[in-house]
């Protein structure tokens, strides 16, 4: 039996259900199944224009989506329980690889900040 100090067995167990949600979001995105791929803002979209969580709520349970990936404009939200979502600057909130539609779902960035259900990092 071969020694596994760091435990990469459990991070490897964790990573591979994670990467596989991280490339559907981005195939996704690439085939243009979610939505346009970039944002209608004439300037670059950067890091920090989005929110590093958004709160959404479904059938009574609330669930932290959490900032993954930006690409192509388009920003992708994973939760701890690997459900995915997108938003991009100027458009609504998508559901990555699924159809519930919780409170999140066509809400902008802006209409997710003045309902309290994103948070940015302070400036």
């Amino acid at each position: 039996m071969t020694r596994d100090p760091i435990g990469m067995r459990h991070c490897q167990k964790l990573a591979t259900p994670l990467t596989k949600y991280i490339g559907l979001a981005s195939t996704a995105v690439v085939l243009g199944i979610v939505g346009p791929v970039a944002s209608a803002s004439a300037e670059p979209v950067a890091f920090g224009d989005f929110p590093v969580v958004i709160y959404c709520e479904y059938s009574g349970t609330t669930s932290a989506y959490y900032f993954s990936r930006l690409t192509g404009g388009n920003a992708i939200y994973l939760t701890p329980d690997r459900k995915a979502g997108m938003i991009t600057i100027d458009g609504a909130a998508q559901r990555i690889g699924g159809q519930r539609a919780g409170s999140c779902l066509g809400k902008t960035l802006k209409d997710l900040r003045t309902s309290g259900q994103a948070f940015d990092l302070p400036h």
